[in-house]
């Protein structure tokens, strides 16, 4: 889902710039008040009357020649479009990924695009949800994901909500510490718990890697989008694990095939001693 995001929201992105570099209607507008007063002022060198066009009306204006008149309007120059946010959140997300620990947790580390939502805003009387979850709330074609380190609060959270009427609420399975496992690489920022590491080999090999000066803790960077190097990781980590399952079901395909084959060969072979064997004697 991250993937196909990301690749929507870069399509759209490219379209976007495609239609910003297009010439404008202003300009087209302009060649043709040009033209029209070029024109003009070539009929008023054979009649001797004045250009009446709207340049022309405004110049002698300015100038202090004659008068606009009220019903004459001046088109508004066309304000040039905001720059497109790039670092915010994707446009018309389908998923709404909240991280339900405390929020120094979330500052430590988290997954990219998660919002901190930490399951004691449930226990507020008012405001209890934030605008982000108001609006993906049983919306269609949305959904919101829970998540924590091992599913222990993302379970009372999700119990919680759905007693309060969510109806499109799932739970990250395994939360970050099988995320971790699955995708070591480019799916969360900052530095992982250490309850999320595989084991104490992998959690002592880590720590002497790193020097002790950076073993201080850091604040996780708070990023809404996925970089291009870390959606080529993500999708390299999917090949590998599809890539044994996909073996595994063509084994179990022919094993299945060949398991078929036999037991006909079987019959058929059991079929023809019987019609042999219950052949006369000459």
């Amino acid at each position: 889902m991250i993937l196909q995001v990301a690749s929507v929201s870069e399509l759209n992105d490219i379209e976007d710039d495609i239609d910003s570099h297009r010439p404008e209607d202003c300009l087209s507008l302009a060649s043709d008040a040009d033209s029209a007063c070029h024109s003009d002022r070539s009929y008023a060198e054979h009649t001797g009357e004045m250009c009446h066009s709207a340049r022309s009306t405004l110049l002698s204006v300015i100038s202090g020649v004659g008068e606009l008149s009220r019903e004459e309007k001046i088109s508004e120059p066309k304000l040039p479009d905001a720059p497109k946010q790039t670092d915010g959140p994707y446009p018309d997300c389908p998923y709404l990924l909240l991280d339900v620990r405390d929020r120094d947790h979330y500052d430590r580390c988290h997954i990219i695009s998660a919002h901190s939502f930490p399951i004691t805003m449930l226990s507020r009387t008012m405001d209890s949800y934030t605008k982000e979850v108001r609006e993906y709330r049983n919306v269609a074609g949305r959904i919101v994901i829970l998540y924590d380190d091992d599913e222990r609060i993302a379970s009372q959270a999700a119990t919680s909500m759905c007693q309060r009427g969510f109806e499109n609420l799932f739970i990250l399975s395994g939360g970050l510490k099988v995320l971790y496992k699955k995708f070591p690489e480019g799916m969360t920022t900052g530095p992982v718990p250490t309850s999320c590491l595989a084991s104490p080999a992998s959690l002592r090999a880590r720590k002497s890697s790193v020097p002790q000066q950076q073993q201080q803790i850091q604040a996780a960077e708070e990023r809404w989008r996925f970089t291009s190097d870390e959606l080529s990781k993500i999708q390299e980590e999917l090949e590998e694990m599809l890539i044994p399952s996909r073996l595994s079901s063509r084994m179990s395909t022919i094993s299945t095939q060949s398991r078929a084959s036999s037991a006909g060969s079987r019959l058929s072979s059991s079929t023809a001693g019987r019609v042999q064997s219950s052949r006369p004697w000459k």
